[in-house]
């Protein structure tokens, strides 16, 4: 079990029209112009986009050893995630769910 920050660049490319640039001076991948994913300043940890502060709320209740947030991050539909606890299947399908939570719907139509 564990996943790498290799890891999260493989898989969030393979997401259709996905563009990786700095963010906060870390990596962070996007699509149509918004940001999806980002490789966190604490290493080993990966933020990621929720379709709403539910979603968010349901991880971090199901999963503590996982999932966690900080202060910075209250209010927001985006949840931090520990690499090093994620299997590859589970960062491939958080990944296509924070990459549908920001795609526009030109492309989430072409992807359901």
């Amino acid at each position: 079990m564990g996943t790498s920050e290799e890891d999260v660049r493989r898989l969030a490319l393979a997401q259709p029209e996905t563009t990786e640039r700095s963010c906060y001076g870390t990596p962070a991948f996007y699509v149509a112009g918004k940001i999806f994913a980002r490789i966190h300043d604490e290493p080993g940890v990966l933020v990621l986009w929720r379709a709403d502060l539910g979603e968010r709320e349901a991880l971090l209740q199901s999963e503590p050893e996982k999932f966690f947030t900080t202060d910075h991050y209250r209010g927001h539909a985006s949840v931090l995630a520990r690499l090093s606890r994620l299997r590859a299947t589970e960062l491939r399908e958080l990944l296509g769910e924070s990459w549908y939570a920001r795609a526009p719907a030109r492309l989430r139509d072409h992807t359901s």
